[in-house]
């Protein structure tokens, strides 16, 4: 499997190019800013660009999602709870402005399956940072969005944001997972749920 870590746009947020070695075919999950730079790399690794899906609604983590959908013809996929809050207006308080997320192509829940060629993830709802926020697991890997961090958990006093269900989102959905489970985060260095069980000090 092919995992490709950006760091985009002004707020940092990690921007993650996924595609399957064999297939050639991939996703990319949160395209927040600098939609060049993404699509230079999909071109460097040579993969057809089959679904955009964000992790939440937050500008910079779908800032990019309408370049990018312009330029590869992928759909958009995003939580159900997403949906409500588009079409979002574009948010000016950087320079270039973050974009408005498309509608999304396809609405998620809980318990869907993402398919990319021989790539299949779980979809896992992982409300609290904000009420539509979900994390993908599959082939030994978790991208966790703004729900989970290397030491560290998603803010919660945002509007919509709730502590008591991003911990219960953390504890129900993520630490059950097999403790060498690679976490990919929404900011910063990746991790394991080993690592977060052991020595996250908000999970303790």
């Amino acid at each position: 499997m092919i995992v490709k870590k950006l760091v985009v746009g002004p707020y940092a947020s990690n921007c993650y190019i996924v595609g399957s070695e064999e297939t050639k075919e991939g996703m990319i999950i949160d395209p927040g800013a600098d939609a060049d730079e993404i699509l230079k790399n999909v071109e460097e690794l040579g993969l057809n660009i089959k679904l955009i899906v964000l992790t939440h609604r937050h500008p910079d983590h779908v800032g990019a999602a309408r370049q990018v959908k312009e330029a590869t013809g992928a759909g958009v996929a995003m939580h159900t709870e997403a949906a409500k809050y588009l079409p979002q207006s574009p948010s000016y308080l950087f320079e270039p402005a973050f974009q408005s997320s498309p509608y999304p192509d396809r609405l998620l829940k809980g318990g869907d399956s993402i398919d990319i060629g021989n790539l299949h993830f779980t979809v896992l709802h992982t409300p609290g940072h904000t009420p539509c926020g979900i994390s993908l697991w599959g082939h030994g890997v978790v991208f966790t969005g703004d729900t989970l961090f290397n030491y560290g958990i998603g803010r919660h006093d945002l509007a919509d944001g709730s502590y008591q269900h991003l911990m219960e989102s953390i504890h129900t959905k993520l630490m059950v997972l097999p403790d060498d489970t690679q976490v990919y985060p929404g900011h910063g260095p990746d991790t394991t749920i080993f690592t977060e069980r052991r020595a996250n000090p908000f999970l303790r």
